[in-house]
Formats: C-alpha cells, sequence, structure tokens
C-alpha cells in the first residue's frame, strides 16, 4: 500500500510539471501489441512547432505475465518484440529525452487523466476445434477494467475503447457499467466514450500502422464524438489518412468485425481450391499469380497453413455472440462467417497428412520421425506467434507419432508450448484437442538453421520468412545428412527448387501445389534415359 502510494506521488508531480507545460495527459491501458506503441505514438505527437502535446502514462496491471513490462518500459525499452527499426529508437525517444512517457502499474494513474486509450485484450474463447459456434467472447477483462477505469477517472475525461470488440459492446456494455459507477460515485454527468479501433500490423511498418493508416471512430454522444476527432487528429496523421467519423459506436465496431470477416473469408475460399489444384496437378501458385495481373483481383492472396494472428481466427466469432448475447436474436442468419473461420482454422491439419505422405513415398515410417518445421510466426518476417497456423501442424504431427522440432529468426520462446498449461490461459491451450503434447513444453526454438537441419527426415516450409526463400536445395540435403521429404505450404519454392530435390532424392509435397507430380515424372524419366 505504502509503494503504492509513492508511486501515486511520484506521478501526481511529474502530471503537474507536464501540464505548467501545456500537455494533455493520456492513460494507455494495456502495454500489449497495441497498448506499447499506441502509448508511444501518442507521446511522439507534437505541434505545429514541433513540441510535445501529450503526457502519456501507459498502465500496467502487475499480473504475474505481465508485471515486467512496467520497469522495462520506464528504462526506455520496448516491451513487445519488433521488426520495426522505428519502435525502439521511439519508445527510448519519448521515454529518456522528451520525457513524455512513464509506465505505471496502479490504478490511480486513472485520476490524473484527461483521455483513457483501452487497448484491453477482448478474445473469443472457442470450445471445439473447427467449429466456432461453440465459443464465446471473453469479457472479463475488458468489463473489469471499464469498472475500474470509472470508479478512478474524473467524470470529463474521455475514454476511448481501441479494442476489437464484439459489436454493440460500447453501447450495451461499456457504457452502462461506466454510468452505473458515476452515479455510485454521484456524478450525474454521463460517461464521455468512444470507439476507435486500431488497424496494427507488427512488422516492419508496426508504427506506421497505427500513426500513418485510416482510422473509423464514433462517440456515444456528441461530446464523446467531438472529443475522439480533435484527440486522433491530434495524434495520429489524419492529414493524408483522413478519419471516418460513423453515426453510432456499434458502426465502428461493426467496420472492424466486417473488414476481417471479409479477409478470412477470402482467404478460407481458396482452400478448397487448394485441395482440387493438389489432386489434379494445377500449381495455384501460378493460379494466383494469373488472376493478379488483373487489377480487380490484384488482392486475391495464397492462404498458407492457416489463418494465425490475433484478428483474423476470432473475429467473426465476436460478431456471432454479439448477435445473440449482446442483441438478443435467436435465428441464424450466419452462414459463410463461422464456415470461413472453421475452414481457417484445420487448414493446418492438411500439412501433416501431405507430411505423412510424402515420408511414405520414401518408404518412411511418420512415428518417431525428425520433421523440422521452418517458421513459428503466423506470418513472414514477425515474431508473432498467436494462433499461428505452425502450431497446429506441429501439434498434429506430435499426435501422430513423431518428433518436432522448429527454427524461427524472429522467435526466441514460442510460449504457446514452452508454458501450454497456461498460455493463453489454463483452460485455452489448443493442446486439449490433441493427445501426447506434454513433451512439446520441452521444445526450444532453435536459431542456428543448419543445426536445425542436421538429422532431419522431413522439412516443412512453413512460413514465407525471407531466410527460407532462397534456400539452396543442395545445402538443405547436406545439412540434413541426405534426402529428405519437403513440404512446401506457402508457395516458396519454385519450379527449379522443386525439380533439384526430386533430383537429390528428396519427396516434394505442397498445399496447392498439384504440378509436382509432374515434376516428379520428368525427372525419373530423364533418369531412365
Amino acid at each position: 500500500m505504502e509503494k503504492t502510494l509513492k508511486e501515486f506521488e511520484r506521478l501526481k508531480e511529474e502530471v503537474k510539471n507536464q501540464r505548467a507545460m501545456g500537455r494533455e495527459v493520456v492513460v494507455v491501458v494495456g502495454l500489449g501489441f497495441v497498448g506499447a506503441v499506441m502509448a508511444a505514438v501518442v507521446a511522439d505527437a507534437t505541434d505545429k512547432k514541433g513540441n510535445p502535446t501529450k503526457f502519456v502514462i501507459g498502465m500496467q496491471r502487475p499480473s504475474p505475465r505481465s508485471y515486467w513490462k512496467t520497469p522495462l518500459l520506464n528504462r526506455g525499452i520496448p516491451p513487445v518484440s519488433s521488426e520495426d527499426p522505428e519502435v525502439a529508437p521511439m519508445i527510448y525517444r519519448c521515454v529518456n529525452e522528451k520525457k513524455t512517457l512513464v509506465a505505471t502499474y496502479t490504478y490511480d494513474a486513472l485520476k490524473l487523466a484527461d483521455v483513457v486509450v483501452v487497448d484491453v485484450q477482448c478474445d473469443y474463447l472457442k470450445e471445439s476445434l473447427g467449429n466456432v459456434r461453440e465459443g464465446r467472447a471473453d469479457m472479463d477483462a475488458l468489463e473489469e477494467s471499464l469498472e475500474i477505469i470509472a470508479t478512478h477517472i474524473n467524470p470529463e475525461a474521455l475514454v476511448l475503447i481501441e479494442t476489437t470488440v464484439a459489436p454493440g459492446t460500447t453501447e450495451q456494455i461499456a457504457y452502462p457499467i461506466m454510468k452505473k459507477m458515476f452515479r455510485k460515485r454521484g456524478f450525474q454527468s454521463d460517461p464521455l466514450l468512444a470507439h476507435s479501433f486500431e488497424r496494427v500490423m507488427p512488422g516492419k511498418n508496426y508504427v506506421s500502422s497505427i500513426r500513418d493508416f485510416w482510422r473509423v471512430c464514433s462517440g456515444v454522444n456528441e461530446e464523446a464524438k467531438r472529443r475522439v476527432i480533435n484527440f486522433l487528429n491530434e495524434v495520429i496523421n489524419t492529414k493524408d489518412y483522413p478519419l471516418t467519423v460513423l453515426d453510432r459506436p456499434i458502426e465502428s465496431e461493426t467496420t472492424k468485425i466486417v473488414e476481417n470477416s471479409f479477409r478470412a473469408t477470402l482467404l478460407a475460399f481458396l482452400d478448397e481450391w487448394s485441395h482440387f489444384a493438389e489432386r489434379n496437378g494445377v500449381d495455384l501458385i501460378k493460379v494466383i499469380q494469373a488472376i493478379k495481373v488483373r487489377p480487380t483481383h490484384s488482392n486475391i492472396i495464397f492462404p498458407g497453413p492457416g489463418i494465425g494472428g490475433y484478428c483474423l481466427p476470432k473475429d467473426g466469432g465476436l460478431g456471432l455472440w454479439a448477435y445473440r448475447s449482446i442483441h438478443g436474436w435467436e435465428d441464424n442468419i450466419f452462414k459463410i462467417t463461422p464456415l470461413a473461420i472453421d475452414i481457417n482454422d484445420t487448414r493446418s491439419l492438411h500439412v501433416a497428412q501431405l507430411t505423412r505422405d510424402a515420408m511414405r513415398n520414401m518408404g518412411r515410417p511418420l512415428a518417431s520421425a525428425e520433421i523440422l518445421v521452418l517458421g513459428a510466426s503466423y506470418r513472414e518476417d514477425v515474431g508473432d506467434t498467436r494462433y499461428s497456423g505452425s502450431e497446429l501442424v506441429v501439434r498434429r504431427l506430435t499426435e501422430m507419432g513423431a518428433n518436432l522440432r522448429v527454427h524461427d529468426p524472429y522467435v526466441s520462446h514460442w510460449w504457446e508450448f514452452e508454458k501450454q498449461g497456461e498460455y493463453p490461459s489454463s483452460s485455452h491451450s489448443l493442446k486439449r484437442f490433441f493427445r501426447g503434447q506434454e513433451k512439446l513444453k520441452e521444445m526450444r526454438i532453435e536459431q542456428d538453421l543448419k543445426k536445425a537441419l542436421a538429422g532431419t527426415d522431413a522439412v516443412i516450409f512453413a512460413v514465407r520468412h525471407k531466410h527460407y526463400l532462397n534456400l539452396d536445395p543442395d545445402e538443405v540435403v547436406k545439412n540434413a545428412g541426405g534426402p529428405i521429404a519437403v513440404i512446401d505450404c506457402f508457395g516458396i519454392l519454385d519450379d527449379d527448387r522443386i525439380r533439384r530435390y526430386f533430383e537429390l532424392g528428396c519427396e516434394v509435397k505442397g498445399l496447392g501445389r498439384g504440378h509436382v507430380k509432374r515434376i516428379k515424372d520428368q525427372v525419373r524419366e530423364k533418369k531412365r534415359a
């Protein structure tokens, strides 16, 4: 208690100094993938003369999983890993040079805020693999945070929800929670509550995806709408990326859900054509490249071994849940959205089948085979493993008796395995859908590719990391110690490399790459000649 009081006194003194310089105080609640960099972007904002306009307090509750973020950020070190070269210098600059960013663990910081930005996780918990309807939105952390915020803030403070939430959350869950607490505190004014979702993309454009990107926003009343428009105009680049202001928060919330559901559906659509291509001698990669020449279809994209990241695997589920649990409808209007999620969630399992078939073609059993997965993250050239397709590949092949090893130049720890008893929560690790998963707690990411290849029976190209795009088949086979099964999940191998693997005595399979048999037959024919 005494420690918390001292911390609050420290913050009060700092805020007093910052206000004397004319700076608005912004508290960012949640220092995860979005909140940490959002806090820095706001702290880095300046007026036309180049003077800082905001003082930011990043607030992270001192839980066993997150306590370390506060001291790290207070030293100017990012609490999130990033390949964007702008992240670390910006956070260091704001903390140590501009003195516009600090971190704390005390909720009392909310008493000092002019603006509160809420970046608290709102997950969708699936109860079965491949059936998103059997799930629910996990609102507990968000609801608890909103009640805490309403308990502490000045009633004139703007509360901006950035979290992707189920449509209706701001008006029908957050607003009543806050209004009830305001009345309990004796305030007759209504909460100034707004919603503006983020479109963050981890990777080399991490900062730009927050600061230099289009925003959609709305507020529960006209004053909240006015305040959120002013705030966003002051902290992000709305000159080049204008705001879209909608009438109600449910419209802003629905925008994010539809946007991500559209993307997920487009990717799921190609799954059936991937199977068609494999069974009928078609290279779907070449088909897609031929289609993309047409400008109207330039956004078609190969789905790879599953759709990962924090948004696409779950956001449509928030819409399904909201329709029933927030808005009270009982009929079943959703057909395409849940089907797309289910397809994407289980696509990775086909990779295990291709690996099994490639091994069989070489006369080798899958059981006890040494299999190397190249890439743990959910997309190329980032270190984010949340819901990655590779995770299910590892789990299914482990269940089938293989020994798995993983290489990824961007990932140091794969917490979904190392802490699978508690990550992402004690009851929702994906291990519950598979048998024989306990040994995966001992699996560690290998950083040395040559070492990772030694003694492998199969190599799975699971992610399009730049490190894997031009690997020499001769070197791969040499380091492995002999012919191997090669599975291409992302169109990484061109025809020349596929051909060379066959010439070296390897077996090759690939998602959507039915033409590999034709190349194999050509190599065999040439050898016979």
